[in-house]
């Protein structure tokens, strides 16, 4: 066999088989029309076509970082974040939908909202802003920006978002109903958890009130 036709045939075999594996690990393309369907069909009963809720007892999604939200998904579907309402809804959505429907509601604009109770506002923004030395609460806007935006990849975004739900989602967290996962899946949670343990629950109130209507 000639020698430089073997030499030839061996380099295109090597070739095809690294774009073989090329193929193989890369992760597929999220389909928005899917998770477009998707949030306009089921999540949308809940928490708006839009991401945004027209319930209080339901989260406003438009605008939150879309990492954040498919990782909660996966919460939900790992059990992670206990949900009877959440739970049986992911059960069916592979990594891939989760993924295109965080960047679906993360694209989506959020209508925003307001301070309901003037009298919690300015403890509420004294806490966000430079927490509590008193018991060590230290300031929201550290983590989640001083305009409540957020770290997309690992804080919510609070600003707009229904001083009720922020309220209940604190409440979880103190009460260890939430960020108590014994497997340790969820580091972030579990942060929160041991912040919400120092506040009380008027502080609570002042910061969800508060949290609202950031800009």
């Amino acid at each position: 066999m000639n020698r430089t036709w073997l030499l030839a045939a061996v380099s295109l075999a090597l070739a095809a088989g690294s774009e073989s594996a090329l193929a193989q690990k890369a992760p597929a393309k999220p389909d928005l029309a899917k998770a477009t369907q998707t949030a306009q069909t089921i999540c949308a009963a809940c928490h708006g076509a839009d991401g945004n809720s027209s319930v209080p007892a339901n989260p406003n999604l438009a605008g939150q970082g879309a990492e954040y939200i498919s990782r909660q998904l996966q919460n939900f579907k790992d059990s992670v974040r206990p949900s009877a309402i959440m739970q049986p809804i992911v059960q069916s959505l592979t990594p891939e939908d989760m993924t295109a429907l965080g960047i679906y509601f993360s694209q989506q604009k959020p209508k925003g909202g307001a301070a309901r109770d003037p009298k919690l506002v300015a403890s509420g923004q004294a806490l966000y802003r430079a927490g509590d030395a008193n018991t060590g609460l230290p300031a929201c806007a550290a983590c989640h920006s001083p305009t409540g935006a957020g770290i997309p990849k690992n804080f919510p975004r609070l600003s707009g978002q229904y001083a009720d739900y922020t309220y209940s989602q604190l409440v979880a967290f103190k009460s260890g109903q939430r960020g108590n996962d014994p497997a340790g899946k969820d580091a972030d949670g579990r942060i929160m958890a041991q912040i919400a343990t120092r506040m009380t629950d008027v502080q609570m109130k002042a910061l969800a009130d508060y949290a609202a209507g950031l800009r």
